[in-house]
């Protein structure tokens, strides 16, 4: 039988993040309460010692020097206990290599949700897939403990980080600057402009040279990387 989604209740882009305290390898969160002022990038993998799992852990801890930057914290979680989380651990650090990443040590959290009671609370399980092991789920939250994306991947396809990074990054740019992001944006790409409200927007707009207007519901304007990293760099909590 397959799931009613109508009979799910689980959070949606807009909501605010579903509270919970649970046990990690860093110790006891208080989740979003713990992580106020921060972005951060909730992820679950379905089980400890598995191929891509592993790749995806090595890459986000790779990665973590980047997402510091934007002031955005990791968390992951998956249904295995705390010594099977702790275990593999030591096991990446001791025995894998990947992409030239040798001797990585894990030090963002992983949370043990043996009960499944945050997988459920967050959607994390897709019954017609396992009843029993999380989907490879991405919730990015906000300072204010907004959920601000959802992405679902299936247990065998591993996450592109940098696509990740790269929507954290796009959605700080639009918040701090009033704008939109493109298909395929990336830092220093031009930007998307609101549309037009009134004829005088619109005149303005067609005025404006910082701004390359196609059509009056189309308007790119030039955002120089330097002027967004200087932007958010304000925002990264030390």
């Amino acid at each position: 039988m397959r799931c009613n989604p109508e009979n799910n209740n689980f959070p949606l882009i807009g909501d605010t993040a579903p509270k919970f305290t649970a046990q990690t390898t860093n110790g006891t969160v208080n989740f979003p309460n713990d992580y106020t002022g921060h972005w951060v990038v909730l992820f679950s993998h379905p089980m400890d010692f598995t191929p891509v799992c592993t790749t995806e852990f090595l890459a986000f801890q790779s990665a973590l020097p980047e997402f510091k930057k934007i002031n955005t914290e990791l968390i992951a979680l998956s249904v295995g206990a705390l010594p099977s989380h702790l275990a593999w651990f030591r096991s990446i650090y001791t025995d894998i290599k990947f992409q030239n990443n040798k001797n990585i040590k894990i030090t963002f959290p992983a949370i043990a949700d043996m009960d499944l009671h945050v997988s459920k609370l967050y959607g994390m399980i897709h019954p017609n897939t396992s009843d029993t092991k999380t989907v490879r789920a991405v919730f990015i939250i906000d300072p204010n403990s907004i959920i601000r994306t959802i992405l679902y991947y299936p247990q065998t396809t591993g996450r592109n980080i940098n696509e990740i990074l790269r929507i954290v990054t796009a959605l700080q740019t639009t918040d701090a600057f009033n704008v939109s992001t493109p298909a395929n944006w990336t830092p220093g790409k031009p930007v998307l402009e609101s549309l037009p409200q009134t004829n005088t927007d619109m005149q303005n707009r067609i005025n404006n040279k910082d701004t390359n207007m196609q059509t009056w519901y189309l308007t790119f304007r030039d955002l120089p990387e330097s002027k967004i990293t200087k932007k958010l760099s304000k925002h990264t909590k030390n």
